[in-house]
């Protein structure tokens, strides 16, 4: 448990869970204990994780703007990959302003399809994590893709961006009640205990040096390393790999 751990930065937020079936993906010959040995083990070594805090939301509805249905309904599984997405702004302070993050996640692994960073919220920062997500998942065409009703998703440009690739927009339902986009909070939630409470002073940090953290987070970490409980302990990318594997031996 202490090598798992010392391979990855935010490892050391992995819960018995998480530590569990990283576990048996590292030694799937072996016999793994219970997780409940695997919880006393990590209290005795000092490896248990606490939750620190959690982030607030920071978009506002945009409430005289034209609005897309609630498609998910909270409902975010998905049974197969590019069905449906979510997709939300986060911000993070600098020393020089502040980082907005933008990102589109899959509902079936849990991936990064799309990410994109700048100094403001506007909508051309979604419109580029739209577009980068189209460029590295040209398959999104045809999926929906939901957020709440921040000005940013409500505006032309966004919507005429969503069509342009085939992507199906969906939206809070009305009253913006926050639990309608609840995965997408949670991976923010997630990104931040892991990569920056407690390990960075982001505030005595620059612009540029948060991105290159978060992308390499994001892209490296989360997407192919990351033990991923909602997966069955797999990481988003390699959850991804067996399911077109499994298509490829049904075939």
């Amino acid at each position: 448990m202490r090598g798992i751990v010392a391979e990855d930065e935010c490892n050391d937020t992995y819960g018995r869970c998480r530590m569990y079936q990283a576990l048996k993906l590292k030694f799937p010959d072996e016999t793994i204990p219970g997780e409940r040995t695997v919880y006393r083990i990590m209290e005795e070594t000092g490896l248990a994780h606490r939750p620190k805090r959690k982030p607030n939301g920071i978009t506002n509805a945009e409430r005289n703007a034209r609005k897309s249905e609630d498609l998910l309904k909270r409902d975010f599984t998905s049974k197969k990959p590019l069905e449906k997405c979510v997709t939300d702004i986060t911000e993070i302070p600098a020393a020089d302003g502040k980082l907005y993050v933008s990102a589109i996640f899959d509902c079936y692994d849990l991936g990064v399809l799309g990410l994109a960073m700048a100094d403001h919220m506007k909508a051309d920062l979604c419109v580029a994590a739209v577009r980068n997500a189209a460029k590295a998942f040209p398959e999104i065409s045809g999926a929906v893709l939901h957020s709440d009703r921040g000005s940013q998703y409500t505006s032309a440009f966004y919507r005429a961006e969503l069509a342009r690739i085939g992507t199906i927009q969906s939206m809070n339902s009305d009253g913006d009640r926050c639990h309608d986009n609840a995965r997408c909070e949670a991976m923010w939630a997630r990104m931040k205990e892991e990569l920056l409470y407690g390990r960075y002073e982001t505030k005595k940090m620059k612009l540029g040096e948060l991105k290159t953290l978060i992308w390499r987070y994001f892209s490296i970490y989360w997407n192919n390393r990351r033990i991923c409980s909602a997966n069955g302990g797999l990481p988003p990318m390699l959850k991804r790999k067996q399911y077109y594997e499994s298509l490829g031996q049904v075939a």
